[in-house]
């Protein structure tokens, strides 16, 4: 992104916290080396002496200090490559009651079929990225507190309640198929 757009240089830094998992895996090792050389050479690049356009914390924090990392944030940047239910994004908006700061989906979250206000992208796709992360940054108040209503009104409706009260439905009417089904199945082989 400060390639393509300069004009954040100095201005913009990327946090990134990375809870310790499985590092005594060598694969997991070598992933993580790869990661803080990949972040030094980003800082050496564009960097100054007060100035780091990537932070990389290989630490866990408690709820508390990742609640005041959210409200800090101007930006949410979920890439997920994959579904799932990507807590993160709704953590973020959860934690937003100041109605600010945007949030930007991988199209291939799960949560980007119920966050319809986030800014959606293909992470495979870097200039897009980059692209939608200037536009977060140069997202008017107005705006932020617009889609932010949203996205925290989605949150606070599509709990984690729903969620199972929706999977118990799911399972009840693929019961209900299969006996129709067995039923008819069953009065096929009479006739």
């Amino acid at each position: 992104m400060l390639e393509l757009y300069p004009q954040w240089r100095g201005r913009f830094s990327l946090l990134q916290i990375a809870a310790p998992s499985r590092s005594a895996l060598d694969e997991y090792q070598r992933f993580e080396n790869d990661v803080r050389a990949l972040a030094a050479r980003i800082n050496e690049r564009f960097g100054g002496k007060s100035y780091q356009p990537i932070i990389l914390l290989v630490e866990h924090k408690s709820e508390e200090q990742v609640v005041a990392y959210y409200r800090a944030a101007d930006i949410c940047l979920v890439t997920s490559l994959h579904d799932g239910m990507n807590l993160v994004a709704k953590e973020f908006c959860a934690a937003r009651d100041d109605e600010q700061g945007v949030l930007i989906l991988s199209r291939f979250a799960g949560a980007a079929r119920e966050l319809h206000e986030a800014l959606i992208v293909n992470p495979y796709h870097t200039d897009e990225v980059a692209e939608t992360l200037s536009r977060a940054l140069a997202m008017s108040p107005q705006e932020q507190r617009e889609r932010m209503r949203s996205l925290r009104q989605m949150v606070r409706e599509f709990n984690v309640y729903r969620w199972a009260a929706r999977m118990l439905l799911d399972a009840a009417r693929l019961r209900r198929r299969e006996r129709v089904v067995a039923k008819l199945e069953e009065k096929r082989l009479a006739a």
